[in-house]
């Protein structure tokens, strides 16, 4: 599997383990083999770290780690655990909510022992701060989300981004991330010879049909006539 986050790319092979931060976007790219494709995903949402540190008091230390994915080195107490689960991910059992709760919490035990400093990861419940609008954006663009989740995650109100966004790129978000999206559209097909059914995902728009007619609409060719000129 390849990920990327807007700054950097990250590549996952069969057996990784990894830890990806909330609050970060990502987008993935599977790869089969053998026609197969197996992840086992355990989340650790905010309620059970708050009971998971009621009852294991931590030293949260701050950290500066901005990476989207830490990765972690294969050993002997994650391997046992991962099998553990083996009855309850291939449906033989049910795992009811109960146990699910118990096998999250060794699994957090066992992080914390092999990296503590994983703490200041886990244990930061603060919302984003405000940030750099203008790089932010620019960073982000491709990202298909809502102009709330934007808003939250440069840590601003809808209003305020609005109102930020304006003073700092002159138009509203929506016409901006449409006009920045469509010229990387082209620049990526005219110059970087991308196929039109391979850049309309990556840039945020989610139907090709509607991609080709707002690309035609900016440029006065569809992405094809583009890509045509371009060989």
């Amino acid at each position: 599997m390849k990920a990327y986050d807007g700054n950097k790319r990250y590549s996952m092979q069969p057996g990784d383990y990894f830890i990806a931060r909330k609050n970060h976007l990502i987008r993935y790219t599977k790869f089969k083999e053998n026609d197969q494709f197996e992840n086992i995903i355990i989340t650790l949402d905010e309620p059970f770290l708050k009971q998971f540190l009621e009852r294991h008091p931590w030293d949260v230390k701050a950290s500066d780690d901005g990476d989207s994915f830490l990765f972690v080195k294969e050993n002997t107490l994650l391997k046992s655990y991962i099998r553990s689960l083996e009855p309850y991910y291939t449906g033989d059992l049910e795992l009811d909510d109960t146990f699910a709760d118990i096998k999250r919490e060794e699994l957090l035990l066992i992080l914390l022992r092999l990296e503590p400093n994983f703490a200041s990861i886990f244990f930061n419940f603060g919302i984003p701060g405000k940030i750099d609008l203008e790089e932010y954006m620019n960073r982000n663009f491709r990202f298909n989300i809502s102009l709330d989740r934007f808003a939250f995650l440069t840590g601003r109100s809808r209003s305020s981004f609005k109102r930020d966004f304006q003073k700092t790129f002159g138009t509203t978000p929506g016409n901006w991330l449409k006009k920045k999206r469509l010229d990387e559209a082209y620049f990526q097909i005219s110059k970087q010879n991308q196929k039109p059914s391979d850049v309309y995902l990556e840039l945020g728009f989610e139907d090709l049909s509607h991609f080709s007619f707002v690309f035609k609409k900016e440029f006065g060719k569809t992405p094809s006539q583009v890509a045509t000129v371009a060989l």
